[in-house]
């Protein structure tokens, strides 16, 4: 019987079976890569799977019997959605909407292998630019520095029309209010946008530096060991 490459364990790395913490006590849980969510054996507490890869519940007609329907509703139903608001925020701005959709792409890619919690991340990286017409409207060029503030209200009003907690929706908020700035958090899930914002925008924002230039900011400026080997091949090695 063919079994899917990803599950079966021949094919497996040793970093594909992994320890998380468990936010309720500290305890320590034992992942295999392929498990979405585990109870925690010390306090009770059903913890979320932080590395598992969901891209094939994308196509897969098998995904809620392999992963669990609440996972491919939390990551691909509610992306979905998410993405939705996103393009009716945006209108026929489609500058901004393949923006949002290229730092999603990256944020995925390094969120698979940094860990962090899926659904922060994805909703995250569709609403990091939310608030930027709002911000336009109000004050015209200063735009940039005034997105962080605009920003969270209207992600917090999208989602809280999704079934999303209210602590996540507070982490949420918390990136868009500081995806520029940096001035107040610093969980696995930001640094995981901000490293996928960066990606996005350097091309345009840096595209006469040198590769040595481009290696000092790399160095400088991404918080994850992910984003920085994506962004060195793409800017430095290429």
């Amino acid at each position: 019987m063919f079994r899917c490459p990803g599950q079966d364990q021949r094919f497996w790395k040793p970093e594909d079976i992994f320890e998380v913490q468990c936010p309720g006590c500290g305890g320590a849980i034992e992942f295999f890569k392929d498990e979405p969510k585990l109870k925690c054996r010390k306090c009770g507490q059903m913890v979320v799977n932080p590395k598992i890869d969901l891209g094939c519940a994308e196509w897969c007609q098998y995904a809620e019997q392999c992963l669990g329907v609440d996972v491919v509703k939390n990551l691909k139903i509610m992306r979905d959605k998410l993405i939705g608001r996103m393009k009716n925020v945006f209108g026929e701005d489609q500058k901004r909407i393949e923006h949002a959709l290229a730092v999603l792409d990256y944020a995925e890619q390094i969120q698979n292998v940094e860990g962090g919690d899926p659904l922060i991340v994805r909703a995250a990286a569709i609403l990091h630019d939310i608030g930027i017409h709002e911000a336009e409207r109000k004050y015209g060029s200063s735009a940039g520095n005034y997105q962080e503030v605009e920003g969270p209200p209207i992600a917090e009003e999208i989602l809280k029309k999704i079934d999303i907690s209210a602590e996540a929706v507070e982490h949420i908020c918390r990136i868009i209010a500081n995806h520029h700035s940096a001035k107040d958090i610093d969980t696995i899930e930001f640094r995981v946008v901000w490293d996928a914002d960066w990606l996005v925008n350097i091309p345009t924002d840096f595209k006469d530096a040198s590769k040595k230039k481009l290696q000092e900011i790399i160095d400088k400026t991404f918080k994850t060991d992910e984003g920085r080997r994506i962004a060195a091949e793409l800017f430095v090695k290429s």
